[in-house]
This record gives C-alpha cells, sequence and structure tokens, in this order.
C-alpha cells in the first residue's frame, strides 16, 4: 500500500498542504446487498468485484473516542486517477452507488486539525464491463428448472426494460429488473403454449446500449431432467 499513499502525498503536496500523521482511530469499511440478497462487508483487505449497480453505504467506524473538532471526507478516486478525486463526501458515514464500469479506490481522511490528518487504506472497488443475454425458450410446468423466461447472463446492467408480445402484437407482460422475468401468464392465468417475442432495451454500466429483439418459444409440456446420467 506504500504506492498508494505515495500518490496521496503528491495529491496534497499539488495543494500545497502540509501534512502530518497521528495514531489511526477508524476501521473504515463498506456494507452492501450481494447477488443472494444478503448483507456482505467490504473493507481494504476484502474489496469488491463485480456488476453495477452497486450501492455501499461506507462506515468510517470510530474505535476510539476522537478529539472534539475532528471531520470525517470520503475520497472517491479512479484508480488511474489519485491526484484528484472525482468526488468528496464531508461526512462520517456516507451511501454511494457505482453505475459506471471500472476500477475505483474509495479512501477515508480524518481530519484531525488544520495540519494533522489520517489517510486511510482505500476500499477498492471494480465494476464489470456489461453484458446482456437473452435465452429464445423456456419451460414453465412447475419442476423448477428453466420456469420463468429472464435473462440468461447479465453483468453491470443499470437500466433494463423487456416487453412480451403475442403474435397479434398484444403486450403479455413488462418487466425493468434483469433478475426477475415472465412467468407464463397473461392475467394470472396460464398462457397458450406456442412462439412469442421479446423486445429488450437496456443500457450498461460502462455506456453500451443493449436492443434485443427474440422469438421466445413457451415449451409447456417439455420437462427437463437434472440426471446425470443421462447422456
Amino acid at each position: 500500500m506504500k504506492s498508494f499513499f505515495l500518490k496521496i502525498l503528491v495529491f496534497f503536496a499539488a495543494f500545497g498542504s502540509y501534512l502530518s500523521i497521528s495514531a489511526q482511530s477508524c476501521s473504515p469499511y463498506g456494507v452492501f446487498l450481494n447477488e443472494e440478497g444478503t448483507v456482505d462487508t467490504l473493507n481494504s483487505v476484502q474489496g469488491f468485484s463485480g456488476s453495477a449497480p452497486l450501492k455501499v453505504n461506507f462506515v468510517a467506524n470510530p474505535t476510539n473516542n476522537y478529539p472534539d473538532g475532528t471531520h470525517f471526507e470520503w475520497h472517491f478516486f479512479e484508480q488511474n486517477n489519485f491526484k484528484q478525486s472525482f468526488l468528496v463526501r464531508y461526512e462520517e458515514n456516507t451511501e454511494y452507488t457505482f453505475n459506471q464500469a471500472g476500477s475505483f479506490s474509495v479512501c477515508l481522511f480524518e481530519i484531525l486539525g488544520s495540519d494533522t490528518i489520517n489517510i486511510y487504506d482505500p476500499i477498492n472497488v471494480s465494476i464489470s464491463e456489461s453484458e446482456l443475454i437473452m435465452p429464445n425458450a423456456f419451460s414453465p410446468n412447475g419442476d423448477g428448472i428453466n420456469d420463468i423466461y429472464k435473462a440468461k447472463t447479465f453483468k453491470s446492467i443499470v437500466e433494463f426494460h423487456a416487453v412480451i408480445f403475442n403474435r397479434w402484437g398484444q403486450k403479455v407482460f413488462e418487466w425493468t429488473d434483469p433478475s426477475t422475468g415472465w412467468d407464463g401468464t397473461f392475467k394470472g392465468k396460464n398462457i397458450a403454449q406456442g412462439v412469442y417475442f421479446v423486445n429488450v432495451k437496456a443500457k450498461g454500466a460502462d455506456g453500451k446500449l443493449f436492443h434485443i429483439r427474440r422469438d421466445v418459444n413457451l415449451l409447456r409440456g417439455f420437462t427437463e431432467s437434472t440426471n446425470t446420467d443421462k447422456p
């Protein structure tokens, strides 16, 4: 982490600030919901690598009583540019949503006085490039396998809108979350087996636009097996 602090020192030198380091009194971390929907944490040892959008609550977590007048700053850097943060939050705890692809470092500054500051090791976040793949068939027969028509693969999708049409152009279903999808019903009742059409418009964290239009085969009588003994 030595190279990081050298970069930070250069950052302060560029602005003519005098830097004095004191004993550190915080243990900063971040809290987020993982893909399973459970609470997870990240810190300077264990960062994050995955998809956007990623909403993180950053917590300064002081471990000791700090002097009166102490304040906190959260500096957000792109990892290829430590000379200037692209965002600074002036609060002890802060929330930020990563919506763009790239590699980022989030660093807590603890300001103890006019010339004394603690700079903590950065929390690193890597957001992948976007990807979106929609399947051409599903089988909503209640066997628990492929019962929902939804994105087969999605990474760093920050905007999503999908619509299902029947062969007469009637809208059957629409949704805006790529992790969910269509269960093969219309107005609460099972819809007939056949060929439908999906129109998907989406945007990735890297700015990539997706417009997917394809047939969707609803195979209500089809049964899939998880028996690995079969060829």
